[in-house]
């Protein structure tokens, strides 16, 4: 059975863990991030604001609840399913559903808010384009950093403990983070022979340059940025 190195953080770890033993792989969890509340002060909250977008289900889950009661009744714009699904579940009214694309959704929404002020839930690491499509189109963008991402650190004795000490033929990367901590590991000589033979498959191309030590021939990137299509890529490579 083909073992997959699963590098995202809860819950999200477990649920592809659990897709990933239903296509018939064996899942390893070896989350290589976590993520982290961020104080908000509710005066953050835009007054004259008409929308809220967001990009990561990870900005709703830490977003405090005042903060969330004070923005519930605006519509709210998410980046794809799994976004939309936790922004209702936190208690959003009017939740609409982009494809899964941040820039896309960007593209969808920046005409109907022209000269008017959306809010931005986000973690403190943001992608400007996401941003920069909008303020092109004439948008005030107010973002609230609800949520921080950071790297974890294991011991060689801890990876080579949850790896089994045997060699993992994929693993899959949802941030580019996450990507530069595996490039970490691969270093280690402890572990090299471990990730020698690795396949990587990752949601875009901008988490693919965060691997600068993997050849080309070992990378593998889905053709749309959402779990779906990486599975699909995981698939089709078995």
């Amino acid at each position: 059975m083909v073992r997959v190195l699963v590098t995202r953080p809860e819950p999200g770890a477990s649920r592809t863990a659990r897709r990933l033993q239903d296509m018939g792989f064996q899942p390893i969890l070896l989350p290589l991030t976590d993520t982290m509340a961020l104080p908000v002060e509710a005066g953050a909250v835009a007054k004259n604001a008409v929308a809220v977008a967001i990009t990561s289900a990870n900005a709703v889950r830490h977003a405090p609840k005042e903060i969330i009661a004070a923005l519930a009744a605006l519509p709210c714009h998410a980046v794809g399913k799994r976004t939309a699904e936790a922004a209702r579940a936190a208690g959003f009214l009017a939740v609409s559903e982009g494809a899964g694309n941040a820039e896309a959704l960007a593209d969808a929404i920046a005409g109907d808010f022209s000269g008017r002020t959306i809010v931005y839930l986000s973690g403190r690491v943001r992608f400007p384009a996401f941003e920069a499509r909008l303020q092109a189109e004439g948008v005030l963008v107010r973002a609230v950093e609800t949520y921080d991402t950071v790297t974890l650190d294991y011991s060689d004795d801890a990876i080579v403990e949850r790896l089994s000490g045997q060699p993992v033929e994929a693993a899959l990367l949802y941030s580019a983070k996450a990507a530069a901590a595996l490039q970490t590991l691969t270093r280690r000589s402890a572990l090299r022979d471990l990730f020698e033979k690795t396949l990587v498959f990752v949601l875009s191309a901008r988490i693919a340059a965060a691997l600068d030590e993997f050849a080309g021939e070992k990378i593998r990137i889905a053709t749309e940025p959402h779990e779906d299509a990486l599975l699909e890529l995981l698939r089709i490579w078995r």
